[in-house]
């Protein structure tokens, strides 16, 4: 697939997440979704699968559970559920579009690599189909003003009818943590890199013995103001490309000449 548009009106729309079946997130996002099509279908994770990345469940068979009509659980990945609802459950064609989240915190900077909400739109566009990752920022008390991603991500989608999709393309989008009205617009950019690293702490379990925990990213800020970090710190949401190959053109062309 290569510059294409999709009309909404007409689209088969795929739903999912990495939050979970129950998700308040994945609700809201349903919600989006019906606004524009009526062939809306969700499978999603029966469990939480945050951090799971881009990685596929091989090793165990998989189990899927039918909700309810165009409603599934996966007890599985984010990049399972698509690859399931794709090549098993949709029934008559594939989704159009592949819709993942409302993730319940950002996916900002380096999140992209570890979030398994980026990851069920990433394997979307392996599979050749248009996919967008929407995640909402939690306040300084972790909560998710949902409100926020309700109506930014009806007004986002709207936009991206003009997009022309090319292929192996996904958008990534960030609401900032603040009321709809608050919101200072929409802006599109890079995707960024904090200034701090992800923190490992120690503490002691009730009898003494010490264990590890991963947290989170020690703070959002940037060096970056026109990333998707600065963009969300402005108030803003943040709207990012994102291409899966990976290849960096400028070594390319060196190591080509280093081996030849």
């Amino acid at each position: 697939m290569a510059d294409q548009r999709i009309d909404l009106a007409g689209a088969r729309i795929l739903v999912t997440n990495d939050d979970g079946i129950l998700a308040p997130g994945l609700k809201v996002l349903e919600r989006i979704a019906k606004t524009f099509s009526k062939d809306v279908w969700v499978v999603a994770p029966a469990a939480e699968q945050s951090a799971a990345s881009h990685s596929l469940t091989l090793r165990r068979p998989l189990r899927v559970q039918k909700l309810g009509p165009r409603r599934f659980t996966v007890d599985g990945t984010p990049t399972d559920c698509v690859l399931v609802a794709q090549h098993k459950l949709l029934t008559g064609r594939r989704a159009d579009i592949v819709l993942s989240g409302v993730n319940h915190g950002a996916n900002l900077g380096e999140d992209i690599s570890y979030s398994g909400t980026v990851a069920a739109a990433k394997e979307a566009a392996y599979l050749g189909v248009p996919a967008v990752a929407f995640s909402q920022c939690r306040d300084s008390d972790g909560a998710a003003p949902w409100d926020t991603a309700a109506h930014y991500g009806i007004e986002v989608l709207r936009q991206l009818s003009g997009f022309s999709w090319r292929r192996r393309i996904l958008v990534n989008v960030n609401f900032p943590a603040l009321k709809p009205d608050e919101v200072a617009g929409i802006a599109v950019c890079p995707q960024g890199e904090r200034d701090a690293a992800t923190s490992v702490n120690e503490y002691r379990d009730p009898v003494g013995r010490p264990y590890l925990w991963i947290g989170d990213f020690s703070s959002d800020r940037t060096v970056q103001p026109d990333s998707d970090l600065g963009a969300v710190a402005g108030g803003k949401v943040a709207l990012t490309p994102l291409h899966l190959d990976s290849t960096h053109d400028p070594s390319l062309g060196q190591l080509r000449g280093i081996f030849a």
